[in-house]
């Protein structure tokens, strides 16, 4: 997750990129929200430092963005202190080891519940994050080392423009989406 924030401007990492405002900076701040809850509270081993909360009246979503007085280097340091908590709680408890998630119509799990589900929603995350960077950028692939380079930009557009034109030809079409 954190590469796809690797030589971004502080703008491009915050602002919003669909029409629920989903931005890079704000994937990582929101799973390192749901990972500490995941692989603390649900096993009695809290993270020990202070979080947005998910049930903010006040600001609800607010672990999905980053406020003005949040950092880059802020919410990416929490992100690693959360995935270090994390770990440890993983290497201190058996795979059978049970947990409680009250917010879950279930909610007595076990450990092996929670990695499959942080598994699953950190590859999701992943997903959004990797459409995100590609449409700032054209950057893609699942770590830095191995990125595929942006496409120049004629190249990108004739691309675009034939999948457009395979896509209206389908019968189905309606006013097109520009690239971003």
């Amino acid at each position: 997750m954190l590469w796809k924030l690797d030589g971004l401007s502080e703008y491009d990492v915050r602002r919003p990129l669909t029409p629920t405002g989903t931005n890079l900076l704000g994937l990582v701040k929101h799973l390192s929200v749901w990972e500490s809850r995941y692989f603390g509270e649900v096993f009695d081993r809290p993270f020990l430092e202070p979080l947005p909360r998910w049930s903010d009246v006040d600001e609800p979503g607010s672990d999905l963005w980053a406020a003005e007085h949040e950092t880059r280097e802020q919410i990416t340091g929490l992100y690693r202190r959360v995935g270090e908590h994390a770990d440890r709680t993983i290497a201190a408890l058996s795979i059978d080891s049970p947990g409680y998630v009250p917010w879950w119509p279930r909610p007595h799990v076990k450990l092996f519940d929670i990695l499959v589900h942080m598994l699953t929603e950190t590859s999701r995350h992943a997903g959004h994050a990797d459409i995100l960077r590609e449409r700032l950028d054209g950057s893609t692939g699942t770590a830095a080392a191995y990125a595929t380079p942006p496409l120049d930009t004629a190249f990108r557009a004739a691309r675009y423009a034939k999948i457009e034109r395979a896509a209206a030809a389908s019968g189905g079409g309606t006013e097109p989406d520009q690239p971003g």
